[in-house]
């Protein structure tokens, strides 16, 4: 370990914050962001002054902490006011930086993480492997070399060089350095690393298979509840979209494209004019997440909607996309966009408040459609595929999902049975 990292770990508490503060500088944190980790880390301070807390950061003083505030770990932030909303994730970084020196950005840039010299051309050689010999989709190749790189990231400011430096003891304290994130985050990324730590194994680039001494991470696939939308929360959402301008005309194609028929975002981002068939009146294309063809019924609210945004806002380009940018340069949505800064603008414009904690994004419409023809006893086969799931199991999540409210079907039976005949 590098002596910065071990110094780290034996500051006292408010000299550990200093150094914490300065680390926020070097990531360019803006000066808002530093201000909120600032007022948490003060709080903690005073906290632990008044108890005569001497020594080194101890993650009791942190659970105590958080216990006096009647800060919940378990609950969403959102149920959080002010300053509590970043105490919990504040403290996550502050412990990150006493176990290992530093911590990173919430939201990584992978282009500005480091690759050991040694290991690039296993990184280059496994993304072909996984291509090749494997032959997984490009999107999950991309994510799988991107969890690698973080890894190896890892391994890189632990100044680890070669893999045969690599130790079970590296690997268990990779894991733990995930703490920050959602428990399903950590458990792709243990999966990923662990695919990778075994090609090397398979190629001879380690001499024992070191994926058993990753840590298991539980997570209950089918754990939690799908987030859902009131039917007249989603209705106000709706009739709030201001179709009289170009963007109101773009963004409610794209809402009404999640909510009627229940497509993914990054669907709805890929879509291009050659999938629309407007004299069979259906969307045809190949799901992103899993490859399988999918096609829906055009219904008339949706074609409606895509009709006034090609023929009034669309520029003529050689793009294929269905959506793109509205400001110069005009292109289409990047990879990584996955269209939440649009309903997120429309909700704030709607005033739509929920009545507890819950995701917002353009999935939960996916979520609310579903629900609807649940509770409107369409069977599951159907909801399954309307949903484009391979596995039922997929869909018998939203029998978890009760919202009284939650009656009117999005897409109606007999246009359903249509696709299914095509």
């Amino acid at each position: 370990m590098s002596t910065h990292r071990s110094t780290a770990k034996e500051l006292p508490l408010d000299e550990l914050v200093f150094s914490a503060l300065s680390q926020l500088q070097v990531l360019q944190y803006n000066p808002r962001s530093i201000r909120r980790y600032q007022t948490v880390w003060r709080k903690f301070l005073s906290y632990a002054q008044q108890r005569n807390y001497k020594g080194k950061l101890r993650e009791q003083l942190i659970d105590d902490f958080l216990a006096h505030y009647n800060i919940e770990p378990r609950l969403p932030v959102q149920a959080n006011k002010g300053w509590k909303l970043h105490a919990e994730y504040g403290l996550s970084l502050l412990w990150s930086y006493a176990r290992y020196g530093y911590f990173e950005r919430g939201k990584l840039d992978v282009k500005r993480l480091n690759v050991p010299a040694a290991m690039r051309q296993s990184l280059q050689d496994y993304k072909t492997y996984c291509e090749e010999e494997r032959h997984l989709r490009p999107i999950t190749v991309e994510q799988h070399i991107r969890e690698v790189v973080v890894f190896l990231d890892f391994l890189s400011k632990r100044d680890i060089k070669r893999f045969s430096q690599i130790g079970p003891e590296d690997l268990s304290d990779f894991v733990y350095s995930l703490s920050r994130y959602r428990r399903k985050t950590v458990a792709i990324t243990v999966s990923d690393v662990r695919g990778y730590l075994q090609y090397l194994f398979y190629k001879g680039m380690l001499s024992r298979d070191l994926s058993d001494c990753l840590p298991g991470v539980y997570f209950p696939e089918k754990s939690s509840i799908p987030s859902v939308w009131d039917k007249e929360l989603l209705a106000i959402l709706l009739e709030k979209v201001d179709r009289r301008l170009p963007r109101g005309k773009r963004d409610y194609a794209i809402l009404l494209l999640a909510a009627r028929l229940g497509l993914r975002a990054t669907d709805i981002r890929n879509l291009t004019l050659d999938q629309i068939d407007w004299a069979a009146e259906t969307i045809s294309f190949n799901q992103s997440k899993s490859g399988i063809p999918m096609q829906l019924p055009l219904t008339d609210e949706v074609g409606k909607a895509l009709i006034e945004y090609l023929k009034h806002v669309r520029p003529n380009t050689h793009y294929r996309e269905v959506f793109l940018k509205l400001q110069p340069p005009i292109k289409p949505f990047s990879k990584t966009n996955h269209l939440y800064n649009i309903i997120r603008y429309w909700r704030s414009v709607a005033g739509v408040r929920f009545r507890s904690p819950q995701k917002k994004g353009l999935h939960s419409l996916r979520h609310t459609l579903a629900t609807q023809l649940l509770e409107d006893d369409v069977p599951f086969s159907l909801i399954a595929n309307i949903l484009g799931h391979s596995s039922m199991n997929s869909t018998m999540i939203y029998a978890k999902a009760s919202v009284e409210s939650l009656r009117e079907v999005a897409l109606s039976i007999p246009e359903v049975n249509n696709v299914n005949q095509a």
